[in-house]
């Protein structure tokens, strides 16, 4: 369960980049260490990578690199019920930052594809999913909370599970997942959980949007409004590392 309220992105810094010079290699990338409980900052010039710490007051750190993003720091503990972030790397808008020349919010029924492609580090000793968070309403929204949340559970460690019960089993993208289907008191969560841990996968987000279609109140007026991966951690987490991510909406 999860809400994620982002009332402030201000990153505590925020990473040069410098143009090359003709015929020479392009400059590298300085990390960005992001510890502020809502910060933000863009890498590769299209995607937003925030700390995003909504469930708790405790630190966390997460190091920015040109291609993702690793947990630093993590201070907090819980034993159960929600989890206490979700630092994670997006394309789309979330609570009002939408990413650089982003097309979405787009009505589903204008989406012919929306390939994405994901790459993991996972740690021992933490508690926590590794999850896509895929975002949609009935209304172009940029702000605020979207009616349905589509989870996407690549991993899931100490026994944690997705809001609501498991409503059965389904074959998407040639992979088996277990369905679990409930609500949050804030919005409709519809979840996939791997039957097998993924490290990595390059996919089609919209086979999963057509089954949340068939199973709710979603169709093809709706829009997506953002695409999300990263990590719900309830405990540890130091080292859990988005190593690569793309999205591209057509």
């Amino acid at each position: 369960m999860k809400l994620k309220h982002a009332l402030s992105v201000v990153a505590l810094a925020l990473a040069g980049l410098t143009a090359p010079a003709v015929g020479a290699a392009p400059a590298a990338h300085a990390d960005t260490l992001i510890c502020d409980q809502y910060g933000t900052t863009t890498i590769g010039g299209r995607y937003v990578v925030m700390n995003n710490r909504w469930g708790s007051s405790a630190q966390q750190c997460i190091n920015v690199t040109g291609s993702g993003f690793r947990i630093q720091t993590q201070q907090g503990s819980t034993s159960g019920g929600a989890p206490l972030s979700y630092p994670a790397i997006y394309v789309g808008c979330h609570y009002g930052n939408c990413s650089p020349g982003t097309n979405l919010p787009r009505q589903l029924g204008r989406i012919g594809s929306a390939s994405s492609s994901i790459s993991f580090n996972y740690v021992g000793g933490a508690v926590f999913d590794a999850s896509y968070d895929i975002w949609m309403d009935p209304t172009a929204k940029t702000n605020g909370v979207n009616q349905m949340e589509l989870m996407i559970w690549f991993n899931r460690t100490g026994g944690v599970q997705p809001v609501g019960g498991r409503v059965g089993t389904t074959n998407i993208g040639g992979r088996s997942w277990e369905v679990w289907q409930g609500n949050n008191g804030g919005n409709d969560v519809l979840s996939y959980v791997a039957q097998s841990t993924i490290s990595g996968w390059s996919f089609n987000v919209m086979d999963f949007v057509r089954d949340v279609d068939a199973r709710t109140r979603v169709d093809n007026s709706w829009y997506l409004t953002s695409i999300q991966a990263g990590f719900e951690p309830w405990r540890g987490g130091v080292g859990l590392a988005v190593n690569s991510f793309s999205a591209n909406v057509g």
